[in-house]
């Protein structure tokens, strides 16, 4: 077949590669233009661009598609469908419209569970038991389209968005895959009733508010864990948790509960939360044990309730 690919980080590029790894002929890609990234703000390109760079594909990295100059390049390459995953432009008609089986999105949830820009940290913060992968025929709305295939993905009461992602992403890329070969697929329009939204991620609600129930700070934990990283203010400095459990104990919520080898422990408002891997500003990433080490914390220390 005679494929675009659209696509801008890691989850799009597992996808291409299998798509190259199927014999398929890729054509074009799209991705976003290169940003920057870093504590020295260099621009660096997309995991896609890397990937299509290496396997020496055509790249496109316009800022918008509503261009007619790029509208024409993906008409001159004559596609048979162009495979859209994360690739965070949105696609006017005019180029849903372009390829003869037209545009295919790989989406990280069951639909129309978690429609939109986030839908694996989505999922982890309500307490979704599972999720999964739809192939989609996309339409103009926003991941509106019918569901040419979709299989689901268990949610661990131990995943990150970093372990789920990397599950989806692989899943994602077997069922593309398995869409291109059965082409042309009945496609199943989506239910109407049961659509959540998977807004874009804000850092603010990476701030813990110990305030809330142990059980939801730590989901906010495991679903912010490796972007933006879960935070909070103690002693006037700014940390990190990247691991954290619910605890037993009781108490105001932010308190100190307990901070030895055992346990660094905090107060919440229903429950308490174990702090399993904390970073202070310019350290690494340390259990527990280790941090208390280095940054010694005073039972009944509080934190604040929102950091700033």
């Amino acid at each position: 077949m005679r494929l675009g690919f659209a696509g801008t980080p890691e989850f799009a590029a597992v996808a291409l590669r299998a798509v190259l790894a199927a014999g398929h002929q890729v054509e074009l890609v799209l991705t976003q233009p290169d940003r920057a990234a870093g504590r020295g703000l260099a621009e660096r390109p997309s995991a896609v661009k890397r990937l299509a760079q290496a396997a020496g594909l055509q790249l496109l990295q316009p800022t918008t598609l509503r261009d007619p100059a790029v509208q024409e390049r993906i008409r001159a390459s004559d596609l048979d469908a162009l495979i859209v995953a994360a690739y965070g432009l949105i696609l006017p008609q005019a180029v849903l419209d372009l390829p003869r089986w037209g545009c295919i999105n790989i989406h990280a949830s069951l639909l129309p569970r978690w429609r939109g820009a986030a839908p694996i940290q989505r999922a982890i913060l309500a307490g979704d038991s599972e999720t999964g992968v739809s192939i989609m025929q996309m339409d103009a709305g926003l991941d509106s389209g019918p569901v040419l295939l979709s299989t689901a993905q268990p949610i661990r009461d131990d995943d990150t968005a970093a372990s789920l992602h990397d599950r989806l992403a692989a899943q994602g890329a077997g069922l593309v895959v398995e869409v291109l070969d059965r082409l042309p697929l009945p496609a199943s329009p989506q239910p109407t009733g049961g659509i959540t939204h998977a807004s874009k991620l804000d850092k603010a609600e990476a701030v813990l508010d110990w305030r809330l129930p142990a059980a939801q700070l730590a989901r906010q934990v495991r679903a912010f864990n490796p972007h933006p990283g879960a935070s909070f203010t103690l002693q006037g400095k700014v940390l990190k948790v990247w691991a954290a459990r619910p605890g037993v104990g009781n108490g105001r919520p932010g308190i100190i509960l307990q901070a030895d080898r055992d346990a660094l422990l905090v107060a919440c408002g229903e429950g308490a939360l174990s702090l399993d891997e904390v970073q202070q500003p310019g350290g690494r990433r340390l259990p527990a044990a280790e941090f208390l080490n280095g940054a010694p914390v005073s039972v009944g220390a509080l934190c604040a309730q929102v950091a700033s």
